[in-house]
């Protein structure tokens, strides 16, 4: 069993073009760690930051929080979504103003959040507890009927836990329709990581690669794996397939994207991909021999 793979570039709106159905399990880039995964007329959205929330919220203040680029999309251009996954609370990743209007519009939908984060999502997000799937690191739920989600830990230069011993940051394993796309959420390096990690068999991994400094760490600022650590990473776990993301949204902590893409030719086979905005990655599972190949 094989991943075949192909691109497509569009000029429409996202909003316009996620009403275009395909074969397959098709992601799209919302800026930042930000995905939709579509497939089978469902619609998963993790870490969307379709708002100003934090440029509001450091408005004055030094790391000026700005946008280097426009939302995509809106929320309510989102149209139905069925789940959405948060990694973890930073604002970035858990947008009250994303989320709840979200909620709003989508009575129905599930969200998946740490159980360490449960109550900052009762707050930022506004709904039920009966629309909460908490989870926890090595833990397996079934989130939509034949979508299953698994929880690994992240160390977001910490593997931080909670008072109860829940692990504040996460990543996640989707199983949908065949594919199984790891998203790591916000990490670098820990101890452990590439076993867990092998043991997801992942086909996709989704991985930031803006990497980290000690003077953003000193205020206040994690970070993240540079992009070396992420092709290592996926190249020990034998992931055929690299999603490079979390860069192009804040000047002060993001990653060159003509860097990104000269890695591209040098880590074959791993098929290294930039995340891109107004782009469609598509996915399909194939029962051929043949390697995965790029179209």
């Amino acid at each position: 069993m094989t991943i075949a793979y192909r691109r497509t570039a569009f000029n429409a709106p996202l909003a316009q073009h996620l009403q275009t159905s395909s074969s397959g399990v098709s992601l799209y880039w919302l800026g930042q760690a930000g995905f939709i995964i579509q497939s089978g007329g469902r619609r998963i959205v993790i870490d969307p930051y379709l708002s100003d929330y934090l440029a509001q919220k450091y408005q004055g203040r030094p790391l000026a929080h700005q946008r280097m680029e426009a939302a995509p999309i809106s929320v309510d251009g989102l149209g139905r979504v069925d789940l959405v996954l948060s990694t973890h609370h930073h604002s970035d990743h858990m947008d009250p103003l994303t989320l709840a209007p979200l909620a709003q519009t989508n009575p129905q939908v599930s969200f998946v959040v740490p159980r360490a984060s449960l109550d900052e999502a009762r707050q930022r997000i506004g709904v039920n507890d009966s629309q909460l799937l908490d989870i926890e690191a090595g833990e397996r739920i079934e989130a939509l009927p034949g979508v299953w989600v698994s929880a690994a830990r992240a160390c977001h230069e910490t593997l931080e836990r909670d008072a109860q011993g829940n692990h504040r940051f996460l990543g996640y394993l989707i199983e949908i329709d065949g594919v199984r796309i790891f998203h790591s959420g916000d990490t670098i390096p820990y101890p452990g990581q590439v076993e867990e990690l092998r043991a997801l068999q992942a086909d996709i991994a989704l991985l930031p690669v803006n990497g980290r400094c000690a003077e953003l760490s000193a205020r206040g600022v994690p970070g993240n794996l540079d992009l070396q650590e992420a092709v290592k990473l996926c190249q020990d776990c034998a992931i055929p397939f690299m999603i490079a993301h979390h860069y192009g949204l804040f000047a002060f902590n993001t990653a060159d994207p003509e860097t990104i893409d000269g890695w591209i030719p040098q880590v074959l086979p791993l098929n290294l991909l930039r995340a891109q905005l107004h782009t469609q990655f598509n996915f399909t599972r194939s029962s051929a021999s043949a390697r995965p190949r790029l179209t």
